[in-house]
């Protein structure tokens, strides 16, 4: 199946996972997903995800958090910048989401990393996503 938008198709899967209340979800492997996914782990939205290839065709399998009342970390998730309308910021705009209850995802010259990693680092770039 041909995608336009990866980064939306990304989401939509989690988004949907999380309101199914799956434990994983499938995704297709890129290296902007893959960094995307880490982001998602390091800010404890996801437990861990794992690369698997399978006849040439490369999937990742993310493993999603949950509370113990079996309510999703994820409360939301957000595209911002689309193929039709990017949506640059610079260090100084960085968005600050619910206060710094949820990240901001921004692709910099420095690699993907979230809104706070680049206002600290003092680089700008493409706002992807806002995930809370």
């Amino acid at each position: 199946m041909f995608v336009t938008d990866a980064i939306a198709d990304f989401l939509t899967r989690i988004r949907n996972a999380t309101r199914a209340r799956h434990k994983y979800v499938d995704v297709n492997w890129s290296k902007m997903n893959q960094s995307l996914a880490q982001i998602l782990k390091d800010a404890g939205y996801a437990e861990h995800f794992i690369v698997k290839s399978e006849g040439g065709i490369s999937n990742m399998r993310i493993y999603l958090r949950y509370r113990k009342d079996k309510e999703s970390v994820i409360r939301g998730l957000e595209r911002i910048s689309s193929p039709g309308r990017r949506l640059y910021v610079g260090y100084e705009d960085m968005p600050r989401i619910f206060n710094g209850m949820g990240i901001a995802i921004v692709t910099t010259s420095h690699g993907v990393m979230t809104g706070s990693e680049a206002r600290r680092r003092k680089v700008g770039g493409e706002l992807l996503c806002k995930v809370w």
